[in-house]
């Protein structure tokens, strides 16, 4: 009886512990030194600008990046290239429905669902987006070090129903033509 309870003693010591070390722990981003850049291009040029992000983490095992999930705050949006009454109307465009809505789509989210090492220091993400409700999948590499991580992402709006100005909507455009694309550069400090 004692050999049977020390087994079962030792088995579930060994399943606490294994549990205990696999646990990942959140490893959050400071949103006030984190960074996202935008460039959203036309046929007759390109804008620019800004946007902050509302919250996010990684969650960490045996320190590395195993998943995640960040909130963009949609209200945020900036125009950089731009000032005086031409920035307040982009910026005002970009934040009506003709693009992200931001009055009912207030937030956009990202979920990594998977993160693999592919070189030193560089991990390739398998992620869900959210944008306007609408939910894609997302692959892109990321550049991890101890107290930041880097990325650049292409989007295509078009698959989150920001159809404003798409020639893959729209006929007839010609110089008032939106190219569908919009790059992300994301810097995220911990």
């Amino acid at each position: 009886m004692t050999t049977k309870f020390l087994k079962g003693t030792t088995a579930l010591a060994i399943i606490l512990t294994t549990f205990a070390f696999t646990n990942p722990i959140k490893k959050s981003i400071d949103v006030n030194t984190s960074k996202v850049t935008w460039v959203g291009e036309k046929v007759t040029g390109s804008h620019n600008g800004t946007i902050t992000l509302k919250e996010g983490h990684f969650n960490i095992e045996d320190g590395v990046p195993v998943g995640g999930e960040f909130v963009m705050n949609m209200t945020s949006i900036e125009v950089t290239d731009l000032s005086g009454e031409n920035k307040g109307k982009l910026e005002g465009h970009l934040k009506s429905d003709d693009f992200f809505g931001v009055t009912t789509y207030p937030t956009s989210k990202l979920v990594i669902t998977k993160i693999s090492k592919k070189s030193n220091g560089v991990y390739g993400v398998v992620g869900k987006l959210t944008i306007k409700n609408e939910t894609h999948p997302i692959t892109f590499d990321l550049n991890w070090k101890e107290n930041s991580a880097s990325t650049n992402l292409t989007i295509d709006r078009s698959k989150y129903n920001v159809r404003y100005g798409s020639g893959s909507f729209f006929d007839n455009l010609g110089d008032n033509t939106i190219y569908d694309n919009f790059d992300l550069a994301v810097n995220l400090k911990f």
